[in-house]
């Protein structure tokens, strides 16, 4: 079982349960209802602060909630990819880190583009749910050939925003794919399509997982690990509909 998000390795999800209850699908919903619960309630808090100073021109003291977010999500997903028997401690940590960061950037996007956050959101949820159904009636499937042009894609992805973090450092970025023209807007569709697109994989594998009697702690894992997809799909729709929105 392999899957494009590096969360839900093999070495986590082949552990099988010896004694008590196994993971199931209802689990990791339940689980997932409140790591997004818990993301909403600082994901709110920060959308309001931040709003509130850019609407006041206080602009420049919103850094905090962005690295405080970006910072501590970090070190708490790490923490739960290297522990897993950790998650139920873990994941909520990180999915209130992440409502600060998301919260906070959203309002940013809101601020100079009105209703774009509704819409970014809309289509997140929709290409989720869309996706979900499509591969519970068996209509879409992870097959090997998926699998490969999916994972081939996504090391694509890594290394173009690897290279282009690493000039950013010395004053320069990668030409046209950040900007608002047709290179700038297809290479953003193109990563939205494969985020997307990475969640059949998630499904696949957590099915798998469920199949074989992974343990009952690991639906805390499952849900952190779809979150983790799911935000990064909805920063990409960000991005995308900012250019957009930037052309007219």
């Amino acid at each position: 079982m392999r899957s494009t998000n590096p969360t839900l390795s093999n070495d986590v999800f082949n552990t099988r349960a010896t004694t008590g209850e196994t993971m199931s699908f209802s689990g990791v919903f339940n689980k997932g209802m409140i790591l997004f619960a818990l993301m909403m309630m600082t994901f709110i808090y920060t959308w309001n602060q931040t709003l509130g100073a850019l609407e006041n021109g206080m602009g420049g003291q919103l850094s905090p909630f962005v690295m405080i977010g970006l910072i501590g999500g970090l070190i708490a997903a790490m923490v739960t990819i290297f522990k897993p028997t950790w998650a139920m401690f873990t994941a909520p940590i990180y999915a209130l880190f992440e409502g600060l960061l998301l919260g906070s950037v959203s309002a940013m996007y809101e601020f100079q583009f009105q209703g774009l956050v509704f819409n970014a959101v809309t289509i997140t949820f929709g290409a989720f749910i869309t996706l979900f159904f499509l591969y519970r009636w068996g209509l879409v499937r992870a097959t090997g050939t998926f699998k490969k042009i999916i994972m081939t894609a996504m090391g694509a992805i890594f290394l173009v925003y690897m290279v282009g973090f690493v000039m950013s450092f010395f004053g320069a970025s990668i030409p046209l794919i950040h900007g608002n023209g047709p290179v700038g807007i297809g290479f953003s569709l193109v990563v939205v399509c494969i985020a997307a697109f990475s969640l059949i994989l998630d499904f696949d594998f957590i099915e798998k997982s469920v199949n074989q009697g992974a343990p009952k702690y690991l639906e805390w894992y499952a849900s952190f690990s779809l979150m983790v997809t799911l935000i990064w799909l909805y920063m990409e729709v960000l991005r995308l509909l900012s250019k957009l929105n930037s052309r007219d």
